[in-house]
């Protein structure tokens, strides 16, 4: 029996609105002075993670998905379900919206929705976000896209570090400048441009919109997402409770100390924010540092967290 983490190598993507903070903070190899994403824990096309280290060391993560089930609790999903990516907003992100699973499905060939959420690592003292709109009809909401009633239609949230985001598929949302934000979403790329600030590439061609179909998807009125904290706290860590939803759940968990788990889930995504520390498990001992992402197979059932760190934990 597998009873060893699975480290993987962080895929980082270049993008219009990024910087360089992947590389400042993480240590990552980025590609580009403009890099705005690091797709952590992913079995995407777009951005295939690869193990490691270890007896999967150079397999995909769709690979271990799908000829190792049992690493993952013989799931029922063809695919890997989520996607975990740390963010440098550099620039504002495009205002977008993201469609649910049966709207993918059938305009997406295939592709899942999109529900995602937001963990506020860092950002500027007065940064804030775009989310959700005030149209109350879906006539109003076209209206005022065609008309770029911006100021008016999209609501703007202050943010500080620590915060944190459920974003369901069919929300207007935007990252903003100056904001690190780690995210967990369902394993989509689908993304409809509201909005792009009329920004330009080298060629000076602006980027696509999909304004019908970000219409289409969007839900009028906004419905208002709220999560309640509940922290946890036990022998040498604090465990925040963020959501617990349809998708995922995820949890912030502060360990100082030596901390016991037993694994009673199929499997965990982990991304570690801050600190040093090590896994025990029987098979022996392995370092953890700041921006270093795994899986807790299905197959380790127990395990301990030794140091001093901050882990983002998520699981179906």
């Amino acid at each position: 029996m597998y009873r060893e983490p699975i480290f993987l190598k962080p895929v980082c993507q270049d993008r219009i609105w990024g910087g360089t903070k992947l590389r400042e903070e993480y240590g990552y190899e980025i590609p580009s002075e403009t890099t705005g994403e690091c797709w952590g824990i992913s079995a995407h096309p777009n951005g295939p993670s690869i193990v490691e280290s270890g007896q999967f060391a150079g397999k995909s993560l769709n690979e271990l998905w799908k000829k190792q089930p049992d690493l993952f609790a013989n799931p029922p999903e063809a695919e890997f379900p989520l996607l975990t990516k740390i963010l440098d907003a550099n620039m504002d992100l495009s205002v977008q919206v993201h469609p649910d699973d049966l709207y993918a499905k059938v305009h997406e060939n295939g592709e899942l929705g999109k529900t995602e959420c937001w963990y506020i690592i860092d950002c500027d003292e007065d940064a804030d976000i775009i989310f959700g709109h005030s149209a109350q009809t879906k006539q109003e909401l076209e209206t005022m896209i065609e008309e770029e009633k911006w100021s008016k239609l999209l609501q703007r949230v202050k943010i500080k570090p620590g915060d944190f985001f459920y974003v369901p598929s069919g929300t207007i949302h935007a990252i903003c400048k100056g904001t690190l934000v780690l995210e967990t979403q369902q394993s989509s790329d689908t993304t409809y441009r509201v909005y792009d600030y009329d920004r330009t590439d080298m060629d000076g061609n602006k980027r696509e919109l999909h304004l019908q179909k970000a219409i289409d998807v969007t839900t009028v009125p906004q419905t208002e997402q709220r999560t309640h904290d509940k922290v946890e706290r036990v022998t040498s860590a604090e465990i925040t409770t963020f959501t617990e939803a349809e998708y995922f759940s995820v949890y912030k968990w502060d360990v100082n100390g030596t901390f016991e788990y037993n694994n009673e889930k199929s499997y965990l995504l982990c991304s570690v924010l801050n600190g040093a520390a090590s896994i025990l498990t029987e098979d022996g001992e392995f370092p953890l540092k700041k921006g270093t992402h795994f899986i807790i197979p299905a197959t380790l059932k127990r395990f301990k967290i030794k140091g001093e760190a901050t882990l983002i934990v998520s699981h179906t």
